[in-house]
């Protein structure tokens, strides 16, 4: 089962995120800028504004954990059938790893 055609890569999810951060960080700096040279009435506006896109930003790394959970869980029950499906060659390669391990920590 490949699971790359289903979801984003993490480099889009990364960009994804990076994008909206940059988004939110512009829109506070003009909220700033708003408030050191507005009357009251533009200061709620500009606070409107502000929660509105904090609140899509929150939306949307909601978004994105809930699908690294939903890729992390299907990795763990395609991990979990494969084991079944071929339990000595999981042991033979989980002990490779170990040995692999133990060779590189005793070369310290």
């Amino acid at each position: 089962m490949d699971t790359r055609t289903e979801t984003p890569t993490a480099d889009a999810t990364r960009d994804q995120l990076a994008s909206s951060l940059r988004a939110l960080v512009a829109e506070s700096e003009e909220l700033v800028r708003q408030i050191q040279r507005s009357g009251n009435e533009q200061l709620h506006v500009a606070r409107d504004r502000f929660e509105t896109t904090l609140a899509s930003a929150r939306d949307e790394l909601e978004a994105m954990q809930d699908s690294a959970l939903r890729r992390a869980r299907r990795a763990a029950k395609v991990a979990d059938q494969a084991v079944h499906e071929h339990p000595y060659a999981s042991m033979g390669a989980a002990a490779a790893v170990g040995a692999l391990i133990g060779m590189l920590i005793s070369r310290r």
